[in-house]
């Protein structure tokens, strides 16, 4: 299987389109394998031109689970936060970020544009901050700046995501949470969440690597601040009917950011659904094509 070590991790990837065509980046959110990206999505972007990468974070899917890590009571951990506790996670965002980063050296790739979702969103805005030269353009999707204010999760979400989850009973909760965070999509198939779940759960399972990412997400805080100093063209996309990140989030990323565009779905919630996929691929397309980079993002480091 296509795995490579980075940062001392291995790393499980997948690399599609033209190895000369401008890199795209996808970087999943929290709990979420490689298989959360449709086909058909990297098909769309691929045939616009783009080379895709997409990976699983660590912790999860099949590259390196952290099982000697500690995992933190959840709730403790939130309460934590609340009351301004430091939280000492396993390891950060920015690791995150570093990994994904690693990914890129060990390809050979000097740039990319940087795509993430929700907690991959959160990465996405860090490597943007953190390595502007390496970022052409950074779109954030159903993501947040993680500021203070801003609205948070549906309480009944909340309950859900901080639940108890083993291997007893990840399918079942799983099922629960994209039940709860997904927009009513037409076109989405009958049983695409218990069956999205099931394979999941066959491919690679982990739910402690998930609550140790979740920790991650809660040490990170704000982000505020870092955001002002990105100079990569981005886009915000958000979901207006989102119910973990509210589209208020994705309205304080941008406007945090200079010169950044706020795209609002509606039909969209805290989900990529089938219905806006050809959407998402062209809004992500074009925004790459404005950037006006020609195709050195595919150039390698040794160039």
């Amino acid at each position: 299987m296509p795995q490579i070590t980075a940062n001392g991790i291995d790393l499980y990837f997948e690399d599609a389109g033209d190895p000369a065509a401008p890199a795209i980046l996808l970087i999943m959110g929290l709990g979420r394998q490689i298989i959360a990206w449709p086909a058909d999505f990297i098909a769309d972007l691929v045939e616009r031109g783009f080379r895709v990468i997409s990976f699983d974070n660590r912790d999860v899917g099949l590259s390196t689970h952290l099982d000697a890590a500690p995992v933190r009571n959840l709730a403790v951990a939130i309460g934590a936060q609340v009351l301004g506790i430091r939280l000492k996670p396993a390891y950060s965002l920015t690791d995150m970020a570093d990994d994904a980063l690693a990914l890129l050296d060990a390809l050979g790739l000097a740039r990319a544009h940087v795509v993430g979702v929700s907690m991959g969103g959160m990465i996405a805005q860090i490597i943007a901050a953190s390595a502007p030269e390496r970022t052409l353009s950074l779109t954030s999707i159903m993501s947040t700046s993680g500021a203070r204010g801003l609205p948070g999760a549906s309480p009944a979400l909340r309950r859900q995501l901080i639940a108890p989850r083993n291997e007893a009973n990840a399918i079942a909760h799983d099922i629960r949470v994209l039940e709860l965070t997904s927009f009513p999509d037409p076109a989405r198939p009958a049983g695409a969440f218990a069956d999205f779940a099931a394979r999941s759960h066959a491919r690679a399972s982990n739910p402690r690597g998930v609550q140790r990412q979740l920790l991650a997400i809660l040490a990170d805080g704000s982000r505020a601040a870092r955001l002002a100093g990105i100079t990569a063209p981005t886009l915000v996309i958000h979901g207006a009917a989102d119910p973990l990140v509210p589209a208020a989030g994705g309205r304080d990323t941008a406007a945090r950011i200079n010169d950044a565009r706020f795209e609002l779905i509606e039909a969209m919630a805290h989900d990529l659904p089938p219905s806006q996929l050809p959407r998402l691929a062209a809004l992500i397309a074009d925004h790459a094509a404005a950037a006006n980079i020609t195709p050195v993002a595919a150039a390698s480091l040794a160039n």
